[in-house]
């Protein structure tokens, strides 16, 4: 069992910038890749970012290349999602996950777990 909780979300002007934490706890973490998604109100929940275990392979949805980077420290049991130069359409429920799999993760199905989310609230 991996346990996952995510927090700094907030309330941010357009342009602003904020940084998303996962933590974990169980299983090794530094065995399982993760991720991170969203879901905004009315919308379906879409990829946002992955990174592999050894933090080596990391790959971004289009609409945050450039802007959002995906990181993780292993000592500390904690990912990290650092978001840049944010959009109002970036406004959404953002959600850590993990998965033994990195294709897993990265394809967003059948991923074995999930944090309850964090809001991030971006106003033009």
């Amino acid at each position: 069992q991996v346990q996952l909780v995510e927090s700094g979300g907030g309330l941010v002007q357009a342009g602003g910038s904020l940084r998303l934490s996962c933590a974990a706890s169980g299983r090794t973490f530094s065995s399982i890749a993760m991720g991170w998604f969203r879901q905004a109100p009315g919308k379906e929940r879409e990829f946002v970012a992955a990174i592999s275990w050894t933090g080596s392979n990391t790959d971004y949805a289009d609409s945050v290349k450039g802007r959002f980077t995906i990181s993780r420290d292993n000592a500390k049991n904690t990912m990290y999602l650092q978001m840049n130069s944010l959009k109002p359409e970036d406004t959404a429920v953002y959600y850590c996950s993990a998965d033994g799999s990195y294709r897993t993760v990265r394809a967003g199905y059948g991923i074995d777990y999930w944090g309850k989310g964090t809001l991030v609230t971006v106003s033009s």
